[in-house]
């Protein structure tokens, strides 16, 4: 019986704390299941078949890298291979719960044996290697191989401290405590992460893109959609077991207050103005977010220990009003980028937009204040308008999508009235979404910049730009996601008042171009391609092996707003003339050879003189670029949480400025586009 996961198996040290499932968890996953195999776009059954690719899927999450189990324990689970659907339908979790408890007990095993091992030290004169990805290997067939995985793990973490100039006391103490941190999070683990992670495992063996969100992932998915929260308006991470300020938001509560900054920690959280104040130390972040978040107008107070203060400084408590926080960094930004061509300089404004957000439910109250991106982003043209910029390119990279209806919008802000998208549903059925504004923000030169990360509603706005002829699309072809989800209410459908069972996500319909064609599985390829740092075997919809398979229907009915095909070669040859020149360019396509170099070799060396020899070339290759570098962000072997939060944010702020090459050439091509049509022979040959 699979019963017996939840003993200790033989071998094991100590052993964890056991969870169990709560019952309105298998209630969500039974609902789940009922709502899938009524609704989803490709109907697959709950059955054998489907169950032993949920056990793969929750394997690969337990263990991807092959560093947890071995062989003896997968053969133990072999019987759970068809008996998931049963453990779904049923309403009886226990074997995957059951799983999951072996996991924890065999991860803190591992890390307890790290901590042991920082106690012996190593030779690193041997000559042995440490494979980075072991996703493809077999898992370990004894606890010796086991052990000398995890032996050459620490022995590499111990190795990148002291090539950065760590002494071995100080080595001794970051991994120990980093190790320690690490028992730690598996001691917080919760039965809401274990249900979480099964239902993920489930619903994706449905379909790459069907995901379900518990309850405070529902949270955070509907503020990453609305972009605003109510709480103090602070970034907060983990750092010593305290919960700590990284970032005081501008114009938030905190900020206002002016006796918060980075570095405070949050000791304790009290609600109201008498409410007692809890301990949160140690306590996982989420749930010290959640107490620290409320209704607007409310009072939080916090108990505080200054940055400087130190271990044993003086704590003061802080009483803030929670008011509506809206998250500035993540919603759409523009610069202006200088272009000189010969003697002219011409201006190309950016638009960077991380994602395709909409405040749904203030929409729906009429709220005309609402947020969304398509009215940001129509503000932003019209300053760049002022600007008198001489053309627009809109930067979708890393774009994992958004609201479909954004998509739309955004588009219609670049086209005259006319269809932007076709969806087919699970009957068959094709509708024509349409912009039914008429005019445009923007009808100047336009380039739309995308890579392996953009996705969903990005290539739905790029492809519509393509395909009306309206703008050039530069850079690397896209995730190649072509279907569409929405979000079921479990807790709504069940009729119950208080959040308990969380939402779904799952595929309703697939999307497909007003050419006919469908970007799912090939995305949408650029007019103009560009390299990549992204492995897009690993990453992308064609990276799943349950993806639909790429398709096509009728055209709709369109009339383009412009044939840029005669400007494409022209547009290519000068990016090739202009590149074959750019040092900065070539610097990153010698970067990209290199880790794709790494990439396939796929393990380092753990011999010290050896991994010195190629540091010392990496610094010489890097001195010999005509670019100024600052050492001490090297590889230094810490974590972002062990680093100086002030070191930490100096790291962020220099990649933030490391100059972006795609980007300036990106601009460059569309001041190139700008030129060529302005040129009245040219434009003749560019009409719709």
């Amino acid at each position: 019986m699979l019963l017996v996961f939840a003993l200790v198996l033989p071998g094991t040290a100590q052993a964890v704390a056991q969870l169990a499932p709560e019952i309105q968890e298998s209630q969500a996953a039974l609902l789940s299941a009922r709502i899938l195999s009524r609704y989803q776009y490709e109907h697959l059954a709950l059955d054998d078949k489907l169950s032993a690719r949920i056990f793969d899927n929750y394997l690969e999450t337990l263990d991807g890298n092959k560093m947890v189990f071995l062989q003896a324990d997968i053969d133990h689970f072999s019987d759970a291979r068809t008996r998931l659907d049963d453990a779904i339908l049923d309403q009886d979790l226990r074997i995957p719960f059951a799983i999951y408890n072996l996991y924890l007990q065999r991860i803190t095993d591992h890390y307890r044996y790290a901590r042991a091992l920082l106690k012996k030290g190593f030779d690193f004169r041997k000559e042995e290697s440490f494979q980075i990805s072991r996703k493809d290997a077999p898992w370990p067939k004894s606890r010796d191989e086991l052990n000398d995985l995890w032996r050459k793990r620490v022995k590499n973490d111990w190795l990148r401290l002291k090539l950065a100039g760590k002494g071995e006391k100080s080595i001794v103490e970051i991994l120990d405590k980093r190790y320690a941190n690490s028992l730690e999070s598996v001691s917080n683990v919760n039965s809401e992460d274990v249900f979480q992670d099964f239902m993920n495992a489930y619903t994706m063996a449905v379909d790459p893109h069907t995901n379900y969100f518990g309850v405070r992932q529902s949270e955070e998915f509907d503020i990453s959609m609305k972009l605003s929260l109510v709480g103090i308006g602070a970034v907060l991470f983990t750092k010593d077991e305290c919960t700590t300020i990284r970032e005081v938001l501008p114009g938030g509560p905190a900020a206002s207050s002016g006796e918060l900054k980075a570095g405070d920690c949050i000791a304790g959280v009290g609600q109201g103005r008498t409410g007692p104040i809890i301990d949160i130390m140690g306590r996982r972040i989420d749930d010290a977010v959640a107490l620290i978040r409320g209704a607007k107008d409310s009072v939080v107070r916090l108990d505080v220990l200054s940055a400087e203060a130190g271990a044993d400084g003086k704590h003061k408590i802080i009483s803030l009003i929670r008011k509506k926080v809206t998250l500035e960094k993540q919603a759409a930004r523009k610069s202006i980028i200088e272009v000189k061509d010969g003697g002219v300089m011409r201006h190309i404004g950016v638009i960077s937009l991380p994602s395709f957000y909409e405040d749904f439910a203030a929409r729906q109250n009429g709220d005309k204040n609402y947020k969304s991106a398509s009215r940001d982003v129509a503000l932003l043209l019209q300053e760049l308008k002022k600007d008198k910029v001489d053309g627009v390119l809109v930067d979708l990279r890393n774009n994992g999508g958004g609201s479909l209806s954004e998509a739309i919008d955004l588009t219609g802000l670049f086209i005259d009235k006319g269809p932007v998208v076709q969806e087919r549903n699970a009957e068959g059925e094709v509708t024509v979404s349409k912009d039914e504004n008429a005019g445009v923000a923007w009808s100047g030169p336009l380039g739309v910049l995308i890579n392996r990360g953009s996705a969903s509603a990005s290539e739905i706005f790029a492809a519509a730009i393509q395909d009306y002829g309206r703008g050039v699309v530069i850079g690397g072809t896209s995730f190649g996601k072509g279907t569409v989800q929405t979000v079921a209410d479990l807790d709504q459908i069940a009729k119950r008042d208080k959040p308990q069972l969380g939402e779904l996500k799952l595929t309703v319909a697939q999307f497909f171009r007003i050419n006919g064609g469908t970007t799912q599985l090939r995305g949408v390829t650029p007019d103009i391609k560009l390299p990549t740092l992204i492995d897009t075997a690993d990453f992308g919809e064609s990276s799943y092996d349950n993806a639909l398979p790429w398709t096509q229907i009728k055209a709709a009915d369109y009339i383009p707003a412009g044939n840029l095909s005669a400007i494409v070669p022209r547009l290519i040859a000068s990016h090739d003339k202009r590149i074959s020149h750019n040092q900065d360019f070539r610097y990153l396509q010698e970067d990209i050879a290199e880790i794709d170099t790494l990439r396939r070799k796929n393990q380092v060396s753990l011999n010290e003189s050896e991994r010195r020899k190629e540091r010392k070339t990496q610094e010489a290759r890097i001195k010999s670029r005509a670019v100024a570098v600052d050492t001490k962000f090297q590889d230094d072997g810490m974590l972002s949480s062990e680093r100086k939060l002030s070191d930490e944010l100096a790291l962020e702020k220099a990649n933030k400025n490391t100059k972006d090459v795609l980007l300036n050439e990106a601009a460059h091509i569309v001041s190139d586009e700008a030129v060529l049509l302005a040129d009245t022979r040219i434009a003749a040959t560019t009409s719709p």
